[in-house]
């Protein structure tokens, strides 16, 4: 090998060797052998089965999202690796701690896990269907209730809701607490807009340790007809189930 050729190489492997410490740096968390983790195959089968769900579904998204056990343990600086023997992925999480895992067959051919930069027994891993956030921030009222009843479908039919007489009851819309105050509106056919009360709450009903700024548009509350309006995109939008 040329010495111009062996220059070459030599640059190409450190900028590789930094690239991949970037990534995982040895001091991050990641390695301790008691980290919290889930096995990607898990992850997989359970996307796949949204991925071929035949019911409508255009309203609605699948994540899968970390929850903390406690309240004390926070979500600050929590971070998701996807670790398989060949390959080192970090998973961005959003506010309300979920992540977009990608559909990956080498990852479920080597048996990737899921990890987290922070002990086992402190979070779950948990899936988590929700309502598509709107770029205009406006909602159509009948979309709202069509989301909630594509939700209660999914997690009925996926095993994740009793098939009893539980029904759509509103939606939920979450923000950061210390982010511009919400701003969400019920305006009716006649044009009139009247302001949704502020409470504080999870950003789903069955998640109260991490606590938002919540505006809950409850159907009973209001005609079926109108739009509900955002001044600012929320964190999520939850289907409220009782």
């Amino acid at each position: 090998m040329s010495i111009r050729r062996l220059a070459i190489a030599t640059a190409l492997l450190l900028a590789a060797a930094g690239a991949f410490a970037q990534t995982a740096p040895a001091d991050d968390g990641f390695s301790a052998a008691d980290a919290a983790w889930m096995s990607y195959r898990d992850a997989y089968r359970q996307m796949l089965r949204f991925e071929k769900y035949g019911k409508p579904k255009h309203f609605i998204q699948h994540h899968f999202q970390v929850v903390p056990k406690d309240k004390a343990a926070g979500m600050e600086g929590v971070r998701l690796l996807l670790q398989g023997r060949t390959m080192q992925l970090e998973l961005p999480l959003d506010a309300a701690g979920r992540a977009v895992f990608p559909m990956s067959k080498a990852a479920y051919d080597e048996n990737a896990r899921l990890a987290l930069n922070r002990k086992s027994g402190q979070y779950v891993f948990q899936p988590r269907v929700s309502i598509v956030v709107r770029a205009d921030g406006v909602y159509e009222a009948a979309d709202l209730r069509a989301a909630c009843e594509q939700v209660l479908n999914y997690l009925r039919d996926s095993g994740q809701a009793p098939s009893g007489e539980r029904k759509c009851a509103g939606v939920v819309f979450s923000y950061a607490r210390n982010g511009v105050e919400p701003n969400v509106r019920f305006r009716g056919v006649d044009g009139q807009a009247s302001r949704l009360r502020i409470d504080e709450g999870g950003a789903f009903s069955d998640d109260s340790t991490v606590a938002f700024r919540t505006v809950t548009y409850s159907f009973a509350e209001w005609p079926e007809k109108g739009q509900v309006i955002t001044q600012t995109p929320p964190v999520a939008i939850g289907a409220v189930i009782r």
